[in-house]
């Protein structure tokens, strides 16, 4: 019975926003057409779209940047603050962003005849801009039960693929191998 209740409520946090933004946008677009004194199909939608693309530039433009620019301009102030957050941010940017950072999980075999492997990701395969030669890419390995982690350069010759979401071996590595990968 509790799950069915948690399944309405999630029902309505989908349905009660589209719907109240529906219902006001026709209740709006009605309200303009009946203002208005000559017959202008479709004009109301006009004003409505245009209404709300302004409001949109006004929240982003006119309060958002602002408090944007102070917040930065207060990290530039703090230079520890500032690389912590914009690490933790670049960090986020690669599991939700649309550049995925994380996008090849990998075995790294650390040494040459040892059969113990580590698991890791590869975040940089074009390292020419570090003059560090080819055949070589940037592996991130993160630490079980914590989101912290090392980061190695390692030859690809020890570096074996693996089939499964990056997503979910990240799930496995911070659980400590407890979680379970879905294909």
């Amino acid at each position: 019975m509790k799950k069915l209740i948690n399944y309405f409520l999630q029902g309505l946090l989908y349905i009660v926003p589209i719907t109240v933004t529906g219902a006001f946008v026709v209740w709006a677009f009605s309200k303009i057409d009946g203002i208005l004194p000559f017959d202008f199909p479709g004009l109301g939608l006009i004003i409505i779209f245009t209404f709300i693309t302004l409001i949109g530039f006004i929240g982003s433009e006119i309060i958002a940047s602002p408090i944007y620019s102070f917040f930065q301009n207060l990290l530039k102030k703090a230079p520890l603050l500032e690389t912590i957050y914009s690490s933790v941010k670049d960090l986020m940017k690669t599991f939700v962003g649309k550049k995925k950072g994380f996008k090849k999980a990998v075995f790294v075999k650390l040494f040459d005849n040892s059969t113990i492997e580590r698991i890791g990701f590869i975040t940089n395969e074009d390292l020419a801009s570090l003059n560090i030669n080819e055949g070589r890419v940037l592996v991130y390995i993160p630490h079980s039960y914590n989101f912290s982690g090392n980061l190695f350069v390692v030859e690809k010759k020890y570096i074996t693929p693996i089939n499964a979401p990056s997503g979910e071996i990240m799930k496995l590595i911070v659980s400590g191998g407890v979680a379970e990968i879905e294909k």
